[in-house]
């Protein structure tokens, strides 16, 4: 990960990439937003590709907080008389 993390901060100048070392603890990735969100990635056993990968998820992400949803689908105009599943016997 040495080699590739000069190379990961050159091609993002925007991000501040800070490594620390901490006795005792698993490595691990974090994302600070700018909404004040944070978002961390526990990287143990990992590959650098892999490590690299999940630092771009985390360069892409907007830092938002995962909403779930009420109901497996989304319309405008909601069935009158249900969705329609596939138990439905006529």
């Amino acid at each position: 990960m040495e080699s590739e993390l000069p190379t990961f901060k050159e091609r993002n100048p925007q991000l501040d990439v800070v490594t620390e070392l901490i006795h005792r603890q698993h490595p691990h990735l974090k994302g600070f937003y700018k909404n004040k969100n944070e978002r961390v990635v526990c990287v143990k056993n990992m590959t650098p590709e892999d490590i690299l990968l999940y630092a771009t998820r985390l360069r892409n992400a907007l830092g938002r907080k995962v909403v779930k949803l009420k109901t497996r689908h989304v319309t405008k105009h909601p069935s009158v008389k249900g969705t329609w599943t596939t138990d439905v016997k006529f």
